[in-house]
């Protein structure tokens, strides 16, 4: 049985575990993990808590165990929302990822997003093939998402919320 739920400080052990596997991050820019302490995790989740429901971020349990995460975090201007997911290896392939982030989208409309946007690795082609059987258009990035007229070494996917 899969449940999603806000994040809580019961899960930032999972959450901190699942930020230093290599394996989860490597398309992210972190190939050996990001190593927060347990203070820089608390405050991590101060600030998600502090700043709900312009943003939030969800952990991910499958049959009881801890799977991974999802996360939107809403542009007010511009009612556009960036999204995230993450899961372990044991978790992918099995559907979590599509309902991981199902639910952010949903809850990203729900509190103001009139669009929501990945920007994956060109490499992560399984990330990709999600966004797509989501319904996720590759775009060129927005101006206001691109500093100093550099080349963002991502790829920018929309969703409108029709």
């Amino acid at each position: 049985m899969l449940k999603i739920k806000e994040t809580t400080i019961e899960d930032i052990k999972s959450v901190q575990q699942l930020w230093a596997d290599g394996d989860v991050m490597k398309f992210v820019g972190f190939p050996d993990g990001l190593h927060e302490t347990d203070e820089e995790m608390k405050d991590w989740l101060h600030w998600i808590e502090s700043n709900r429901p312009g943003l939030n971020h969800y952990s991910i349990f499958a049959d009881g165990k801890y799977c991974g995460e999802s996360f939107y975090k809403i542009d007010a201007e511009h009612k556009s929302a960036a999204l995230d997911i993450k899961l372990f290896g044991f978790a992918r392939g099995r559907g979590i990822a599509r309902a991981g982030l199902s639910y952010a989208i949903e809850e990203a409309f729900r509190n103001g997003a009139e669009t929501v946007w990945v920007d994956p690795n060109p490499e992560n082609s399984k990330a990709i093939a999600l966004y797509k059987r989501l319904g996720f258009q590759q775009k060129d990035f927005p101006e206001y998402l691109v500093s100093g007229g550099e080349t963002p070494d991502s790829i920018y996917m929309e969703l409108g919320r029709d």
